[in-house]
Order: structure tokens, then sequence, then C-alpha cells
């Protein structure tokens, strides 16, 4: 279990997020939401030991999580990609494998082997030598989905992986997802679009430089909850049905 216990993590004298606890439970896929400047990008930082703490401790099954930083993949957002670097699918797929590599040693056979199944998996085997350039918004998502499941870590991170992306390629990163938790793993989605996350989330952490509420979705997921953390009309909007009930 991925366990975040009184973290305290901010820039300069500014603290972004105080004292903040939650824990994300393996076989769930768990979203986290909150307005802009709330903290999330910040706390994906904390968890890949980006940014140190000022207090609180991050684990992954009771040991810190920055000596085992091998063990979360992540895949970051789009727009902070440099997508004119010269390398096809495969080789991008292929830096999955990287961590597990020692010193001068070459992929072996074997990760070979991995990479290849894992653009298969995504449906871009017709595109393993294509320019990564030349891909659209949905493929390279789904190339860089191949990267973390070639690295084989219980834990994955995605940050914002939906935007500017076809529906077709959305439907299929979700399936995948599905299929790594129910073999166990913990999958944690920054995400923007709250029509979604009754859809999508198993459990849910709604931020505003703090946790505001976490918890299994349909219980997290309320007028209040999103009130408190965005703003009460964005409330009333999203749960129009139950105001007008109420």
């Amino acid at each position: 279990m991925l366990a975040i216990t009184n973290l305290t993590v901010g820039y300069g004298r500014t603290d972004i997020l105080r004292d903040l606890s939650v824990t994300f439970t393996p076989g769930h896929i768990t979203g986290i939401i909150g307005p802009n400047g709330a903290g999330k990008s910040t706390l994906i930082k904390a968890l890949l030991n980006l940014i140190k703490p000022r207090q609180g401790q991050i684990l992954l099954n009771d040991t810190p999580v920055k000596s085992q930083l091998n063990q979360i993949a992540y895949v970051q957002q789009r727009a902070d990609l440099d997508l004119s670097f010269p390398i096809d699918v495969e080789h991008v797929v292929l830096t999955g494998v990287y961590p597990q590599l020692k010193l001068f040693h070459e992929p072996t056979p074997a990760m070979h082997d991995a990479v290849t199944a894992a653009i298969d998996q995504v449906g871009l085997t017709d595109f393993k030598h294509r320019q990564f350039s030349a891909l659209s918004g949905g493929q390279l998502q789904r190339v860089f989905v191949a990267r973390a499941l070639v690295q084989q870590a219980q834990v994955l991170i995605l940050d914002e992986p939906f935007v500017g992306i076809d529906l077709a390629s959305e439907t299929q990163i979700m399936a995948i997802l599905r299929e790594l938790t129910a073999a166990g793993k913990t999958v944690i989605i920054v995400h923007h679009d709250l029509n979604k996350v009754t859809t999508y989330f198993d459990d849910l952490v709604i931020l505003n430089h703090g946790v505001i509420a976490a918890g299994s979705t349909e219980r997290v997921f309320t007028r209040s909850n999103i009130g408190q953390a965005f703003s009460e009309d964005l409330g009333k909007v999203l749960f129009i049905e139950e105001v007008n009930n109420g």
C-alpha cells in the first residue's frame, strides 16, 4: 500500500500542501481532483521524490518510497514533452526497462519481447517503427502507457492522461488500467473532467492545499465536497438533481 502521512510540502517559504494524509489502495484506480493551484502536481512531485517534504512521510509497503522509485511508473502530461526528439515508438517504450539494467548492460531478449507485447497491448503494433513526432495525441499517450507497462512497477501514476486525445484511445487506456488493477496494481490519475469521475474511479482524493475528502468515489464525490474544493456554484451544477430535490 502507498501511504502518505502528515505531508507538508511547498516551494520557498510557501506551503502548497499542508498536513496531508491519504492512502492509495492496491487494486483500485484513484482519481485526484482539485482546482488549479490546489497542489495536484506538487503531490505527484513529492511521490516521485522530485521535491522534498518539509515534514511527513511517504511509504510504499511500509518502506520509504524514495528508496524504491523503480516501483513507480509515471506518465507525464503530454504538454511537458519534447516531441521533436528523433526516436521511434519501439525505442520510447524500451526506455521503460532502463531502470532494470545494470551499468553498461544492454536490454535482454526478454525485455525486447516485453516491449513488443506492451506495444501490442496498447494497439500500436503497426506503428512500432513510426517516429514519435508523427503520432496523434491519443497514439502518443498509448506509447507512454506501454512504456509504463514494461517497467512492471507496483504503482502507476498518470498526470492528466486524457487531455487532447481521442475517445477510442481514452477508452482503450482505461481498459488497460482496469486490467492492471485487477492484477493488484495501484493506479493514480490526476484528472480534470469531473463528469467522468464516477465512471472512472474506484476511489477519489479531492484536494485544495490539503485533503478536502478522500475515500470511495461513491462516498466522497458529493455536492458539499465539490463546493468546498472548487465553488458552491460548480457543486450545484454537477449535482443539479440533488439541488432540485432538496
